[in-house]
């Protein structure tokens, strides 16, 4: 697994960098001081999880999280050492996945990592089956496509799914696409729910909304309410 670490201090970036390493050796680390290299990185490198500190120069973290996450399909986890809420509940709306504060403590960090441990371990057609659906979710995916993608045959690829990523291909495809519906609401306050729907890769608003209210326990309208 590919990761992007971003910090303009030195030694703060050398400390997350052996922490993560130490832990998972296997993982390719990618070091940036500025959005400027991060950005270099990123247009020659398939990442799937950044750590942004919020003081960069140039352009902020946050700034960099929004310009990122237009663009590429990637996890973003901000590193401040303000503990302010504000900064937390802006990141979120930037669709930043989580936020540790400094100085890193091992055990938290850890324990936001532990969940992407299953990923590093994917198998190369797997991973790449993942990083498809990540980026094409929006669009009419079929395994069949999936599988053509990648060259391996339909079968394989379900039975294989299913094995390493615990959940079939139909079960993880919706779950990616409740998650960008999820940000969708919060970030265009604007936009309707059959619209956003339709833009997360749902043929039917209702099944939408009943898929919604099964993973959150709310309505796409009460979920907006409640966040917004």
């Amino acid at each position: 697994m590919n990761v992007l670490l971003v910090d303009d201090e030195p030694l703060e970036l050398e400390q997350l960098e052996y922490l993560i390493s130490n832990k998972f050796p296997s993982w390719n680390l990618f070091k940036a001081q500025d959005a400027s290299q991060a950005i270099q990185i990123m247009h020659s490198n398939n990442i799937t999880l950044a750590f942004l500190d919020i003081h960069l120069p140039g352009k902020t973290g946050l700034e960099l999280a929004e310009e990122l996450s237009k663009t590429y399909t990637l996890d973003i986890i901000i590193v401040t050492a303000f503990q302010d809420f504000e900064y937390a509940r802006t990141s979120i709306r930037l669709g930043v996945v989580d936020y540790i504060t400094k100085p890193v403590i091992e055990e938290e960090l850890y324990k936001i990592l532990i969940k992407y441990e299953r990923i590093g371990s994917y198998s190369d057609p797997i991973y790449q089956a993942v990083q498809i659906i990540q980026s094409e979710f929006n669009e009419k995916l079929t395994l069949h496509y999936l599988a053509s993608k990648i060259h391996i045959n339909p079968a394989y690829l379900s039975r294989k799914f299913q094995e390493e990523v615990g959940m079939g291909f139909s079960e993880y495809l919706n779950e990616v696409r409740l998650k960008a519906a999820q940000k969708m609401l919060i970030e265009c306050p604007d936009m309707s729910i059959n619209g956003i729907s339709e833009k997360c890769g749902f043929n039917s608003q209702h099944y939408f909304s009943q898929m919604f209210r099964k993973m959150t326990g709310k309505s796409p309208r009460d979920y907006r309410l409640k966040e917004i």
